[in-house]
């Protein structure tokens, strides 16, 4: 099983292309806090890479900006290519199947970045049809799930 669910809050405004077929892809990268602290006793971040595709990709590009709270449920995936360079790369990522928007940005402060902001945690990706899993860390996609700036270590 290959699946990914994360919380955290976008390092810098999305990026939304469109590939030569019409298709809209949006990339950009959250902060997601460590559940410990380092030896030094300060909070660490993991810097994650997303990429969200179609209608989720333009709602993200629209609605989300630098500091807002997202959380995404997807699937890690592992790529390579050859850099400029010649040598291979690995890039590592998560490709979201459903992405929903949480709190406002910058610590919560509703700074929503001069776009229009959905009403009431709205999700902007419907899930695929599948059974009932009652060990879904985020519920069921039938069950509405909220989440407080509280609830979070960040």
């Amino acid at each position: 099983m290959n699946k990914v669910i994360l919380i955290g809050r976008l390092v810098a405004d999305p990026e939304l292309r469109y590939t030569p077929s019409g298709a809209a892809v949006c990339n950009f990268r959250i902060a997601v806090d460590r559940p410990f602290n380092s030896q030094s006793g300060e909070r660490e971040a993991d810097f994650i890479d997303i990429v969200v595709w179609n209608k989720s990709a333009e709602n993200v590009a629209k609605y989300m900006s630098k500091g807002r709270q997202i959380a995404v449920d997807g699937r890690l995936q592992i790529r390579s290519y050859e850099g400029n360079d010649g040598q291979r790369r690995w890039r590592t990522e998560v490709v979201a199947d459903r992405v929903e928007f949480l709190g406002g940005g910058n610590g919560g402060g509703g700074n929503n970045g001069g776009y229009a902001q959905p009403q009431h945690n709205e999700s902007i990706a419907q899930p695929a049809p599948r059974a009932a899993n009652n060990n879904d860390a985020l519920g069921s996609f039938g069950t509405e799930v909220s989440f407080s700036d509280e609830d979070l270590p960040f």
